[in-house]
């Protein structure tokens, strides 16, 4: 017998929440199978068998907070596979369609707690289609398919009033809680660590996109022919960035105690939304590299994002940010930095609008830029020059390529 043991989960990281458990008790796992996944942070982590046999036992469940450590689960190693799918093998024909239903709902790749709600209120978790990752049934799908209208059964008709019972119960409610995630609980204290410990400032600009408008409608389908990237607005956006922050390298530092660290190099991060809550992955030595390598580099992370394959280099190391609340239509916002860091820049949607150009109105496609910054070290006129930078390169976007 062996214990399952919380792995070191990465830098600074003492804690994870059991997401999903792979395997059930009884299941038989060879070395290196999945037998469940941590939630931290920052990624998810997915803990393997270490030899084969079989999981005896799940020390802890879905949504309980572990420690680096912590017992998971016990696993009866070697011959123990055997012994324990002896039985089962040995079972007279006659007990087969009581198993029937267990095994549709592991067909069904339902959840414990998932399982667990469904014997509750009724629900078929094989009639429930499941939203988890690989299709699993979890526990929001199960309270979701309760407070649907309830569907007259085909047979037997006796069924119908007591799944309709159910129905006015789940939908009845007004209130309904759920317990934080240690990734939902750790970005909480960390804008809240990032609003206390900097003294937060920000200051804003708006940029012509005309230029670099053009520019990516003329080059869009030869880069994507000749080095398969699709040509988005971010990496013209982290090149600017990079740039600009080369020219004003207090913006690219960061505190410790009463010493300034100024970074020479640029890792470039970049927020992303998903259903686990916000990561923000970042882009190495973002100021060497091209618009296109950055581009690649990219959609490479962004990818690894929102399949949940995120590494810890992914997410450490980071000396900049940028975010883009313009992909869901915000026009203007204030940023909170991405603490320990000292500025991060925010995007906003593009919108036309009427400016003067050369004392006539033009409708031009503008955008509003906003820089946070923490103003311990970064002066009001380094924040407005770093952003006029900003503004200048990607309003004439041929001058970023002689840097």
């Amino acid at each position: 017998m062996s214990s399952i043991k919380v792995p070191p989960l990465g830098e600074s990281i003492v804690e994870a929440t059991v997401s999903r458990w792979l395997k059930n008790e009884g299941d038989a796992v060879a070395v290196g199978d999945g037998l469940v996944e941590l939630e931290t942070d920052k990624i998810t982590v997915e803990v393997p068998a270490l030899e084969a046999g079989v999981l005896t036992s799940r020390a802890k469940g879905e949504g309980d907070v572990v420690a680096v450590g912590d017992v998971l689960g016990e696993l009866a190693a070697g011959a123990a596979g055997a012994t324990a799918s002896a039985p089962a093998a040995a079972a007279p024909a006659a007990a087969a369609p009581v198993a029937a239903a267990p095994a549709a709902t592991a067909d069904a790749k339902v959840s414990p707690a998932a399982a667990r709600l469904a014997t509750e209120t009724g629900i078929n978790p094989a009639d429930v289609a499941g939203t988890g990752r690989g299709g699993v049934v979890s526990k929001a799908d199960v309270m979701g398919a309760a407070a649907a209208p309830a569907k007259a059964p085909a047979a037997p008709a006796p069924a119908a009033p007591a799944a309709a019972a159910s129905a006015p119960a789940a939908s009845g409610q007004r209130e309904t809680r759920e317990k934080m995630t240690t990734r939902r609980k750790r970005i909480a204290e960390n804008l809240l660590q990032s609003q206390h410990a900097t003294a937060h400032l920000t200051t804003f600009n708006e940029v012509d996109m005309t230029a670099i408008t053009a520019l990516r409608e003329r080059l869009k389908d030869r880069v994507e022919k000749e080095q398969g990237v699709k040509l988005s607005f971010m990496p013209f956006f982290a090149k600017a960035a990079a740039l600009a922050l080369k020219a004003y390298p207090v913006v690219n530092s960061q505190i410790d105690g009463d010493t300034i660290i100024y970074k020479h190099y640029v890792n470039m991060g970049i927020a992303v939304a998903s259903d686990a809550g916000l990561v923000v992955p970042n882009v190495k030595d973002c100021d060497r590299k091209s618009i296109v390598e950055i581009g690649k580099d990219i959609g490479a992370v962004a990818k690894r994002a929102r399949d949940g394959k995120l590494s810890m280099d992914d997410l450490t190391g980071g000396t900049f940010t940028i975010t883009n609340g313009g992909v869901f239509g915000s026009l203007i916002s204030t940023p909170i930095i991405n603490y320990p860091q000292v500025a991060i820049i925010g995007l906003h949607k593009t919108q036309d609008r009427p400016v003067a150009i050369n004392g006539k109105v033009e409708v031009r496609p503008m955008m509003y830029v906003a820089l946070s910054y923490d103003h311990r070290i970064i002066d009001g006129q380094q924040a407005v020059l770093f952003l006029v930078r900003f503004k200048e390169l990607m309003e004439d976007p041929g001058a970023m390529l002689v840097y």
